[in-house]
């Protein structure tokens, strides 16, 4: 496996490591004094209900204390929390940051992409302020793996969806283990929804948020309690609303190189949205007299977008250039509803040899509809084309999972499992135009499915006070069919994945507590369904049965799609400083085989009389990606006498990859830029009851050569971030944030060279101007 990165990418590594950790011994040696020894478990761990045993020593701290002992971690002070998070991360065989409730709740965020994107080496997509997906390491949609208390997130279902008030802590893994799943090339973010409480505390927290000049209220309670019983109960519910402005301006500038003319089209976009959400989440925990445990997790979420659009082209020309718009305005509305639910129970039992049996099962459903209407308006022709769409889809899961482990020796935590996941999709669509159905081979009911299957075994060992190794083996087999159209034979896809894996921490001195981090993986990423078996997309600016241009592409699924295959290497050093703080260096290489990409090419189709430009994803060959990644965390007073009690938060990021079979420069993989960093600090004031603190994150602009022909630009990001928590008695605090308090618009963009059908060379660039703006938050926390 090793030996597979090659010449070039062991090089690359050799100067990211040595980088790394010439850094990382230059921030240790600003404090060598030995870190005081905290160790205090998370005791919420044992109630998530998910992994915990990439930490055999902290398991072994943690199995012994049952609900009723736990206290509750809402009233400890924040130094206590962070040591207990810094600690478990130390403990931990495989790389892991763990991010508490405390972390959490600091800025107030709204939505879980705000708050992720403060995280080490995390960026999230779209403009400032508004969320979006995670993405670790720069890596694009499907290289992290996301998990919500250790299952997979529903086709769907975004994480924005959930609000931060739901969230226990934040588990980031960097590389796989057999346990979590091999799906995550880029790494693992695991959300464990709150539990684990079983002192009587009711919180309501009561929102209100301000952008642009729209409000946007919320709300959220949750209680914990113990019933006579024994059965101790924990249950949360946030509701949200809010309407935006999504004003955008498009650019298209196509230059003929061959006679020196160009047309500028420009499409002013005004746009509004409106959401409203609901999530509510419940845990259920009974203990047995002989230490069996039971647990329900029943989970509903709800959300309902809508807008209206209006849309304007305008033209200008030079030289001999000429081009027929294909409207002058447009005006459209969309209508869309999500739901999903969940029930997952979890029993554990306990044997008479100390092994542990742990039976899991979880039932999800999810369903969306979405209508939309558009038209496209000519000046001189009228009517252009009038859209309708319809669509309903729904998703059934079902995945249930096997786990044995067991001590040997008193020095080997043995895991092994099988898991089962079945999902089966029914989506019913119709598209009109101009009256008629041009996807009419594709409406109708369609379906497809999916049943996956694992199996793993994995051994953590701890050789010695100074050493620690995990090691393991997983087999995984995907097996997809389903329909493309209502008249076509079903398509299969079929898919298995052996993966290797294994970890190992190296501490020198016990007393001063730095270690040193080693893991040798190999990982995938699968197609969804959407990839292999997907329903024609029609491109909006080209409505009608006639030619579309190679800028704006038709999208469509390949059934014959394979999975990427992924080699990994991550070194890291470790330094962890008194107060619970700690200085990271991390390097990382990746060597990717059948990377997938999406691909525009001139298909002959049924919806157009002419052949039309359709994109897909293709295996296109291999890439290589690399990065350093540095992260330090202190109480500025621990590290400088006489400084100030500050909490210091920082991380950064670079990146780099190659994608081979395309010229350079900028040959990177999709949607990765060449770093990331974060710059954060808490001060809790002396002299009054306040707390405040800011965070300034950055991404840099980035250019992608996707082709020989085909570039795409994403602009720098800079968002500032800050809060003051004002605790007004002991029940009551009120919590004022601003995010994006300077904002900047966020630009994205392209070029691409083609040839007309008279031979002529022709350069079109893209750019795209949308306007973020600043986000003010007002929130009073109650304890009843």
């Amino acid at each position: 496996m090793v030996r597979k990165v090659g010449r070039h990418t062991t090089q690359g590594a050799h100067r990211w490591v040595t980088a790394g950790l010439s850094l990382a011994a230059l921030c240790s040696s600003l404090h060598a004094q030995p870190a005081t020894p905290q160790a205090n478990p998370d005791p919420t761990a044992d109630a998530a209900g998910t992994s915990s045993s990439s930490n055999s020593n902290n398991k072994r701290t943690n199995s012994a204390t049952t609900p009723a002992q736990r206290p509750n971690t809402e009233l400890k002070p924040v130094e206590i929390r962070a040591s207990s998070d810094t600690e478990q991360r130390r403990l931990s065989t495989a790389a892991k940051i763990i991010v508490g409730r405390e972390d959490i709740e600091l800025y107030g965020d709204t939505s879980m992409g705000e708050l992720l994107k403060r995280l080490p080496g995390v960026t999230v997509q779209g403009r400032a302020g508004r969320g979006g997906a995670p993405r670790m390491r720069g890596l694009g949609s499907g290289y992290t793996q996301i998990l919500i208390d250790g299952e997979r997130v529903p086709r769907g279902f975004s994480l924005d969806d959930l609000s931060p008030e739901e969230i226990e802590r934040i588990e980031i893994l960097r590389a796989p283990t057999a346990e979590t799943g091999a799906r995550a090339i880029a790494g693992t973010i695991n959300i464990v929804t709150r539990g684990g409480y079983s002192k009587q505390v009711n919180t309501l927290k009561l929102g209100l948020g301000l952008e642009n000049g729209n409000a946007a209220p919320n709300i959220a309670w949750s209680r914990n309690d113990t019933l006579d019983n024994g059965m101790v109960y924990n249950f949360s519910v946030a509701a949200d609303h809010n309407a935006r402005s999504n004003d955008v301006v498009n650019t298209t500038l196509t230059e003929n190189l061959s006679e020196g003319s160009t047309v500028r089209q420009t499409e002013a976009v005004s746009s509004t949205g409106v959401r409203d959400g609901v999530h509510a989440n419940v845990r259920l925990q009974w203990r047995g007299s002989g230490g069996d445990t039971f647990m329900l997790m029943p989970m509903v979420a709800a959300t309902q977008n809508s807008g209206d659009r209006t849309t304007r082209i305008t033209q200008t020309t030079t030289g001999n250039g000429i081009a027929d718009l294909p409207y002058d305005t447009s005006t459209g509305s969309t209508d869309s509803r999500f739901h999903t639910a969940r029930l997952a129970g979890v029993w554990t039992h306990k044997m008479d040899d100390g092994a542990n049996l742990r039976l899991s099962a979880n039932m999800g459903q999810s369903a969306w509809t979405n209508d939309s209407t558009r038209q496209n308006t000519s000046t001189t022709r009228g009517t252009v084309a009038l859209s309708n769409q319809h669509s309903e889809q729904q998703d059934r899961t079902l995945s249930t999972q096997l786990k044995y482990s067991r001590t040997v020796a008193e020095d080997h935590s043995l895991v092994t499992g099988l898991e089962l996941e079945s999902n089966r999709r029914n989506e019913t669509a119709t598209q009109l135009l101009n009256g008629e159905s041009p996807l009419s081979d594709f409406d109708g009911n369609l379906s497809a499915s999916s049943l996956r299957t694992a199996v793993y075994v994995q051994d953590e060992w701890t050789v010695n006070p100074h050493w620690a190794a995990h090691a393991g083996l997983r087999w995984e087999g995907i097996a997809t069919t389903g329909s493309v159209s209502t008249d076509a034979p079903n398509a299969s896809n079929q898919s298995q994945v052996v993966t290797p894996l294994f970890h190992t921490v190296w501490r020198p001195d016990l007393a001063s507590k730095d270690q040193v981090r080693l893991s040798l993986t190999r990982s995938y990423r699968s197609p969804n369904l959407q990839d292999l078996i997907a329903r024609p997309s029609i491109n909006s600016m080209f409505l009608n049965r006639g030619a579309n241009t190679e800028v704006h592409p038709d999208r469509a699924g390949n059934a014959f799609l394979q999975p990427e295959l992924a080699s990994g290497i991550d070194l890291a050093f470790e330094h962890y400083v008194p107060g619970g703080g700690m200085l990271s260096a991390n390097v990382f290489v990746r060597q990717i085989e059948n990377l997938m990409r999406s691909q525009t090419t001139l298909e002959t189709v049924s919806w157009a009389d002419v052949p039309r430009w359709v994109a897909r994803k293709q295996n296109i060959g291999n890439a290589t990606t690399q990065g350093v990644e540095l992260e330090a965390k202190f109480r500025l007073s621990e590290m400088f006498a006489g400084a100030p009690k500050i909490d210091v938060r920082s991380n950064l990021s670079l990146f780099r990859s190659q994608v081979q079979g395309i010229s350079g420069p900028n040959n990177r993989l999709d949607q990765q830029p060449d770093g990331t960093a974060n710059l954060g600090a808490d001060y809790q004031m002396t002299s009054l009851p306040l707390k405040v603190g800011g965070n300034l994150n950055w991404t840099p602009e980035f250019t992608t050569r996707l082709s020989d022909d085909q570039t795409v630009y994403q602009s720098n990001k800079l968002v500032a971030d800050a809060y003051a928590l004002w605790t007004i008695t002991p029940r009551y605090q009120l919590r004022v944030s601003v995010s994006n308090f300077a904002a900047r618009d966020y630009t994205t963009g392209g070029s691409l060279l083609s040839t007309n059908l008279q031979g002529q060379t022709l350069r079109e660039t893209t750019q795209t101007i949308a306007p973020s703006f600043v986000n003010l938050q007002a929130r009073l926390e109650i304890k009843l």
